[in-house]
């Protein structure tokens, strides 16, 4: 047993002491009693908590690893995103002021990845303990949306149903117009017997669309998402923004950040989350490695009224990012990669002619080291907003506007 005094938060948002020494669920200046093992003290003991430190709104917050900063005052984990953000820009040699943060409501999330197994007494649906392999029921989970957490009971029935005996089954799970979208993986195999189980479940469960294995089981309408003035319905399980709040905060950042530009480029564009509201009043090109999210744009494109032209192109922009000459027929250039950042396609744009470039990030490091290059080759960084979509984690997301004089 041993006493530290928590000195920072990890990127994780554990905290951590002298040695190092990390504790979860701890605060910058609290002292704490606990075992360390392996240089971790899993269940400390506040001995002084800090003035952040709240009561976690959740019951599961305790054992559930989906959360790790309902410990936290909302002006505290705000003002810890930003020191995030502005920590990982000043390893860049860059210092600039963050404009605004912007904060998703409790039970806004829209897609939930959950795991299921089955029990004597029926199954367990929920999420891994932090660091473990233990899963914890979430009835009660306050972070994702009301129409997920209102079918949580059905989605127990299908875990019932469709587990093997020794396996845990994966539900991914999203909220869509009149219902949920559910992408099952790791469940029974699909032989005849209970293809017909499955479709006698689908019908009477608020499910609009089931698919098991990769395959469509059962569809009661369009599961679309609508971005902008399109409908828009994404392969299952396909990235989407995790909250319609922040998915706003974003396309309006966008919007801001091409400004009057009527020819923009959408790299790592998704299946059109900014690609279709820009194409309110700009020619779009929209360019992703995936074919299933290209022909679910443009389906979306080609159905809606009123948008200018939306091109697609499916490309590995890691592998081959557009060059010079191909950037050159646009007025600005949108991009929102993965964590990985965009280390190919920046060093071309850092070449390039291109003026302006909106940029979003999930990923502080990877961006300033993006930005870097960018303010290199004579971009100025405009202004910069967070945005934290990911209410109670430690992830967070940045959109940002660089410029040529």
């Amino acid at each position: 047993m041993v006493h530290v005094t928590i000195e920072r938060l990890g990127h994780q948002g554990d905290g951590i002491a002298d040695g190092p020494v990390f504790a979860p669920q701890t605060l910058p200046g609290e002292v704490i009693e606990g075992d360390v093992v392996d240089g971790r003290i899993a269940k400390p003991r506040i001995l002084t908590p800090s003035g952040n430190r709240v009561k976690a709104p959740c019951r599961h917050y305790n054992v559930c690893g989906g959360c790790s900063l309902q410990h936290a005052s909302d002006d505290f984990v705000s003002q810890w995103k930003c020191d995030v953000v502005a920590t990982a820009l000043k390893h860049q040699n860059i210092a600039v002021d963050i404009a605004a943060i912007h904060t998703s409501p409790a039970g806004s999330r829209r897609r939930a990845v959950f795991h299921g197994k089955r029990t004597k007494n029926g199954a367990t649906l929920g999420l891994f303990g932090r660091a473990s392999d233990i899963l914890h029921d979430i009835p009660d989970c306050k972070l994702m949306s009301a129409r997920i957490m209102d079918g949580f009971e059905m989605l127990r029935a299908l875990v019932v149903l469709g587990a093997t005996r020794r396996g845990q089954m994966t539900l991914t799970v999203t909220e869509v117009a009149g219902g949920l979208d559910v992408s099952v993986e790791n469940g029974k195999d699909l032989d005849l017997g209970f293809r017909s189980e499955l479709a006698e479940f689908v019908p009477n469960s608020g499910l609009i669309r089931l698919v098991w294995h990769g395959e469509v089981i059962a569809q009661n309408g369009l599961p679309y998402q609508l971005f902008g003035a399109a409908k828009v319905v994404p392969p299952a399980g396909a990235f989407l923004q995790a909250t319609t709040h922040g998915e706003g905060v974003l396309v309006d950042a966008m919007r801001r950040a091409v400004g009057p530009a009527k020819s923009i480029v959408d790299l790592f564009a998704g299946c059109g989350t900014f690609s279709l509201p820009l194409a309110e009043h700009a020619r779009v090109h929209a360019v992703e490695d995936v074919d299933a999210m290209m022909a679910a744009l443009d389906a979306g494109w080609r159905e809606a009224r009123g948008l200018k032209v939306v091109t697609t192109e499916t490309r590995d922009l890691f592998r081959r990012p557009l060059l010079k000459d191909e950037l050159a027929k646009f007025e600005a250039v949108v991009m929102d990669p993965p964590r990985a950042g965009a280390a190919a396609q920046t060093d071309e744009l850092a070449k390039s002619d291109t003026r302006v470039i909106g940029f979003v990030s999930c990923n502080p490091v990877t961006f300033a080291r993006d930005a870097r290059v960018l303010m290199d080759a004579g971009f100025v960084l405009d202004w910069l907003e967070v945005v934290d979509q990911f209410r109670w984690s430690a992830h967070v997301e940045i959109a940002a506007r660089f410029a040529r004089m």
